[in-house]
């Protein structure tokens, strides 16, 4: 099966760029076509869905306040170093570092060659599920309210009823 391509106009308009980026982008080595290289005047290069989402993910870092410098370095790393899907890297900046968190326990300053920035990340989710698991097993009983808990009369009404 042969993958969909988009040529440079239509990628600019996906991806909300102007052609003037994404030559300068692709000139320089940023993003290449992984579909079609220009071969040529009047040749027309081909990006993959992928070349797409890459293309964003930059634009992104670059609305957010990242420089174009700091951009290339850390799409530079990403590609040598994470492996697999890219939408599976959360990439984030604060216009100064560039940031990838690539799993729950894992953040890494693409910047300083991926070194580890936090040590623990805590997903709310899991430890809000956790606890939600925690207080149904140690759920008190009816007994248990009526002796250790004054004024949940209404509970223990609702638990024999």
């Amino acid at each position: 099966m042969k993958e969909m391509g988009y040529g440079g106009p239509q990628a600019t308009k996906i991806v909300g760029i102007t052609y003037r980026q994404l030559d300068y982008w692709t000139r320089t080595g940023l993003v290449l076509p992984s579909i079609k290289s220009a071969e040529g005047s009047g040749t027309q290069r081909v990006y993959s869905f992928n070349d797409l989402l890459q293309l964003k993910v930059i634009k992104e870092l670059i609305d957010a306040g990242a420089s174009l410098q700091k951009v290339r370095q850390s799409i530079e790393y990403v590609r040598e170093n994470i492996e697999g899907d890219w939408s599976k890297v959360t990439i984030a900046t604060d216009g100064d570092r560039v940031y990838a968190c690539t799993s729950d326990a894992e953040v890494l300053d693409l910047l300083r060659s991926g070194q580890g920035v936090l040590g623990s990340l805590v997903s709310v989710e899991k430890v809000k599920e956790q606890l939600d698991g925690t207080l149904a097993e140690l759920r008190p009983t009816a007994e248990e309210l009526t002796y250790s808990s004054p004024g949940h009369e209404e509970e223990l009404r609702a638990k024999e009823g």
